[in-house]
């Protein structure tokens, strides 16, 4: 990444953070009034990218209505969760990300510069062109779709970012690609961004999920969850070493279950959560959730839950709003 271009970007992004939309709107939360900042770049916009540099700020607590995925460029600075009971500090080459509606503020010490990358999506933006490509990863599914149901969460992700590390030539590409914007930008950055969140995802799983002291069954059903949408008995053999045979048998021993009886559960928990939590359609769900056509998705999802798709979710919505 030329030096010279990284820094006129870095330049150009701090000169152009004072002007976003980064103000404080009073919103309803449980019988009180918080803090919520909105989409603070242009509304014809899905995805922005900012470069904040800061000497000393106390943030008020805050909420946001997309997600951000902050990148600590240079310096430090320490994240503080509702209620002030909980601080972590956000080192030099860490990441830290939230979901819409997570709260935290930002305090920077005052005899410290830090610089931070700020990639923002916005929330309708991030389910339907990036959740369907991110929804067999497990580990991180539930950071990505608990948010569509507006809760209020602490919800966060943080770790260190290497200095080789593909995340960062990412946004570094980005930073410079939106600092010189043209009319192609937004289609640019949305692959970028969607690498950018395979790469965090992949990063994730090397440094929170440890397989080591689970059972292999338990390892079975993880990889099952995680390529729902491709796997089988004969590439789970392959996978693990083992007979089919074996696998069958170990499995129904120590769960109770077959494969099929495993994969069908994990499909309906997962097209559950996305038909409660997105606007996606039918037919993208059934894709994502390994089915050849919306018409088996339907059948499978009627036999185990003995009623449509649509009419469960509006028996859930009911029964919360009862």
């Amino acid at each position: 990444m030329g030096n010279h271009n990284l820094r006129a970007a870095i330049g150009k992004l701090q000169d152009e953070f004072p002007t976003l939309g980064f103000v404080y709107h009073d919103i309803p939360v449980g019988g009180r009034i918080e803090k919520m900042y909105k989409w603070p770049g242009p509304e014809d916009e899905d995805i922005l990218i900012t470069v904040h540099k800061s000497s000393g700020v106390q943030e008020l607590f805050h909420r946001h209505d997309f997600f951000y995925f902050n990148y600590t460029y240079r310096g430090q600075y320490e994240s503080l969760s509702y209620k002030y009971d909980h601080k972590i500090t956000i080192r030099e080459n860490e990441l830290y990300a939230g979901q819409p509606f997570a709260g935290h503020a930002l305090f920077v010490h005052d005899n410290q510069e830090t610089i931070i990358f700020g990639v923002l999506i916005k929330r309708d933006t991030f389910f339907h062109s990036f959740l369907p490509m991110l929804s067999t990863s497990s580990s991180l599914f539930r950071f990505f779709i608990d948010p569509a149901t507006d809760h209020y969460s602490e919800e966060f992700i943080h770790f260190k970012v290497e200095n080789n590390c593909t995340v960062r030539t990412l946004l570094e590409m980005m930073v410079i690609e939106y600092a010189f914007r043209k009319e192609d930008t937004q289609d640019i950055l949305k692959p970028l961004v969607l690498a950018f969140l395979m790469q965090i995802t992949r990063r994730y799983s090397s440094v929170y999920l440890d397989s080591s002291g689970q059972r292999l069954s338990e390892r079975i059903v993880h990889y099952m969850s995680e390529h729902m949408d491709t796997v089988t008995l004969k590439e789970l053999a392959l996978r693990f070493s083992y007979h089919p045979n074996y696998i069958s048998t170990l499995m129904r021993r120590e769960t109770g279950k077959t494969f099929s009886e495993i994969l069908l559960e994990l499909r309906m928990d997962r097209a559950v959560t996305l038909l409660k939590c997105t606007t996606l359609p039918i037919d993208e769900i059934s894709s994502m959730l390994g089915y050849s056509n919306s018409s088996n998705f339907h059948k499978a999802f009627r036999e185990y839950y003995h009623c449509s798709p649509r009419a469960y979710v509006h028996s859930t919505l009911l029964n919360t709003s009862a």
